[in-house]
């Protein structure tokens, strides 16, 4: 089957109507869309990479007599979640210009197809995407640990899983800029947003700390408005062997579903006034 043919299948679906279709109609957007990107070779390169910075982590750790399984898996979470959120800027965001760049975007509006469809189809297929990405570096990160002898535990698996759900946020951010805005700079918007998400906290501290009113003001509002991505980081909490609670989990997952279900209807609004003309 042609790509051609798969996005008129794609366009078929969703034209009947209905919520069941219309789910249907996601579902198969996303499908093509896992399918077109496992076939990106930028996407293979990038796991191929964290697969090797993941096992150098033991070369790293062999330069300390202390900690060095601490060291390795440091060195192993910042290699998930750096080629994690590589993947999800700078893929998704190719993909969804691709749309654009081979006008087979054109032909999407020329049927009765919601564009809100198209994009949350895009959008799914994506995280399903680096959900399976994240999945293999999870598992190479594991198989590095136990052969060096580093312990693994419940709470490894937690800092993965809370990975995965901010990887799936910055994913919909990306989406977001890419929707209005070129590759490049929906790129550098959202590399942006993410390294200011990590540092929303020490800007809420910062502005609390500081005598100055103004400071406070705009430390507590950058707080609320910037993604809390630092809130999905388990990685001392992991390397360290700190103990974990429910609510340590559940509220990152819940913020990430609430602040990414807001990013897309912004997405959507933006994706449907959108002139491809």
């Amino acid at each position: 089957m042609t790509e051609a043919t798969a996005h008129e299948g794609q366009i078929e679906a969703a034209s009947n109507g209905g919520l069941v279709r219309v789910l249907g109609s996601i579902a198969t957007i996303a499908g093509n869309t896992v399918r077109e990107a496992i076939r990106s070779r930028v996407l293979y390169l990038f796991l191929v990479f964290a697969v090797i910075m993941i096992g150098a982590g033991v070369l790293v750790s062999t330069l300390s007599y202390v900690d060095r399984p601490r060291i390795l898996q440091d060195v192993g979470f910042a290699a998930v979640r750096l080629f994690g959120v590589a993947i999800a800027i700078f893929v998704g965001i190719g993909l969804v210009h691709k749309e654009v760049e081979r006008r087979t975007i054109y032909t999407i509006l020329s049927k009765p197809i919601s564009r809100s469809v198209f994009l949350l189809g895009k959008y799914f297929g994506l995280v399903a995407t680096v959900w399976l990405i994240t999945f293999v570096m999870a598992l190479a990160f594991v198989a590095v640990s136990r052969a060096a002898g580093a312990p693994v535990t419940l709470v490894h698996y937690a800092a993965f899983g809370l990975s995965a759900m901010e990887l799936g946020l910055v994913t919909a951010i990306a989406i977001f800029f890419s929707t209005f805005t070129s590759p490049m700079f929906a790129s550098l918007f959202s590399v942006g947003i993410y390294l200011a998400g990590h540092l929303s906290r020490d800007l809420r501290d910062l502005g609390a700390a500081s005598e100055s009113e103004t400071f406070k003001i705009f430390g507590a509002w950058a707080h609320r408005l910037l993604p809390d991505l630092e809130g999905f980081n388990l990685t001392t909490h992991a390397v360290y062997g700190i103990p974990v609670t429910f609510p340590d989990v559940a509220y990152p997952v819940l913020y990430a579903m609430g602040y990414s279900a807001i990013i897309l209807i912004a997405a959507m609004l933006t994706f449907e006034k959108r002139d491809f003309r």
